[in-house]
């Protein structure tokens, strides 16, 4: 499989990639003239061929544009501030399931010594992010937000779907939030979510409060209680299932046995009928 980078624009068939992404292609990957990567500029990607390499850039011609394939789903992460070698890791994988922008917040519960010290951390995340981008071949590396207040991220996050996951009685489980706007999804258009994950103890009730007023639903993953890291993954992955993102529609049965191809006892050929789509 081919690796992918990612440039910051492609011009007159030519694209150069620089700074860290450059050396490690050039120095520790032993680029050679000739060989093939993929680009993206956040827009489209391109199949290129490496034609000067040098310390601190690489030039490429551009072959072939690419097909991509439009999500289902846009997702603004809304995270609540935990220990940094648990949150790195939940917003590495956070970039491998889909999310498009992550907010860290500053929760009531989340250690105060950690919140001053996040915006030191800022560029370490920000290529978490690029790395975990180019290792799961995503379109475009996502939007790292400033640390925020959760009123003010439930306030401003531009979503129509909106929850917060709670371990509180009275959470709706996250499915039955779900499928009602997936099975509405009739024009197959990009829906805006928006997913808000509290730190170790969970939200504080005036938080909770402040999230109803914002249109923010309390979701349940289950009966157990996750860590922050673990509900990330778990939620990421339930919202992509909800609405079809793991089943691209011209790939969808390709490899499945005939029988599995049949839908109400008829066979369709190239595609598997889903309610979810």
């Amino acid at each position: 499989m081919r690796r992918r980078f990612f440039v910051e624009r492609f011009e007159d068939d030519r694209a150069v990639l620089h700074g860290e992404a450059a050396h490690h292609l050039a120095r520790v990957l032993r680029a050679e003239r000739g060989q093939l990567y993929e680009l993206s500029d956040g827009e489209s990607v391109w199949l290129a061929r490496t034609e000067d390499i040098g310390r601190d850039a690489v030039e490429f011609a551009l072959v072939e544009l690419l097909p991509t394939l439009l999500p289902p789903l846009r997702i603004a992460l809304l995270l609540a501030i935990v220990k940094f070698d648990r949150f790195e890791w939940a917003i590495e994988k956070a970039t491998e399931l889909g999310a498009d922008e992550i907010v860290p917040l500053a929760a009531e519960r989340s250690e105060k010594g950690l919140v001053v010290a996040c915006a030191k951390r800022a560029e370490r995340w920000k290529k978490i992010l690029i790395e975990s981008a180019q290792q799961s071949r995503r379109l475009h590396v996502p939007v790292l937000h400033n640390a925020a207040k959760p009123g003010d991220a439930f306030r401003t996050v531009n979503s129509h779907v909106r929850f917060l996951l709670s371990e509180r009685a009275g959470g709706k489980p996250m499915r039955e939030l779900l499928e009602p706007v997936s099975v509405a999804r009739q024009d197959g258009g990009t829906v805006n979510l928006a997913m808000a994950i509290g730190p170790e103890g969970g939200w504080t009730d005036a938080e909770v409060i402040v999230a109803s007023e914002y249109g923010f639903a309390e979701a349940a993953l289950g009966i157990n209680i996750l860590r922050t890291e673990t509900a990330v993954c778990a939620a990421l992955a339930a919202a992509q299932y909800a609405f079809g993102a793991f089943r691209p529609p011209d790939r969808a049965s390709e490899g499945l046995p005939d029988e599995l191809k049949s839908v109400g006892g008829k066979k369709e050929k190239g595609s598997v009928e889903s309610t979810n789509r």
